[in-house]
């Protein structure tokens, strides 16, 4: 349970201070492999949920999860290549499987519902 409240405060955390980084303002802090790698997700996830809003609020939500959703499996493999603690690795693999089937459903239900695509 520890795990699971550290975790989601984490989360609640992230995109504050992703707000308080613009990129390449990185002086003094920490330079390392994982660390990089973070920021690159971080990066990518936040430009990929920039998405043109349809006006659908069932659509723009699938649409705005899914480069979420990979955002937290880029994470996750992240920890997998840098992190040593079991608890973490294994809750990295668990995302990894879980945000991956929700991504699959989340596209599935868009070939069913944008008319758009």
């Amino acid at each position: 349970m520890r795990l699971a409240t550290f975790t989601l405060a984490a989360l609640i955390a992230l995109p504050a201070a992703a707000q308080d980084h613009s990129a390449g303002d990185h002086a003094g802090h920490d330079d390392s492999p994982s660390t990089a790698g973070y920021r690159q997700a971080m990066e990518r996830m936040h430009q990929d949920m920039m998405i043109d809003y349809s006006g659908n609020a069932d659509v723009d939500f699938m649409r705005g999860m899914i480069p979420h959703h990979q955002g937290a499996i880029d994470m996750a493999r992240v920890a997998l290549e840098h992190g040593q603690d079991p608890q973490v690795r294994k809750l990295a693999e668990e995302v990894i499987n879980a945000q991956q089937a929700e991504i699959e459903m989340m596209r599935q239900w868009l070939q069913e519902h944008d008319t758009a695509e």
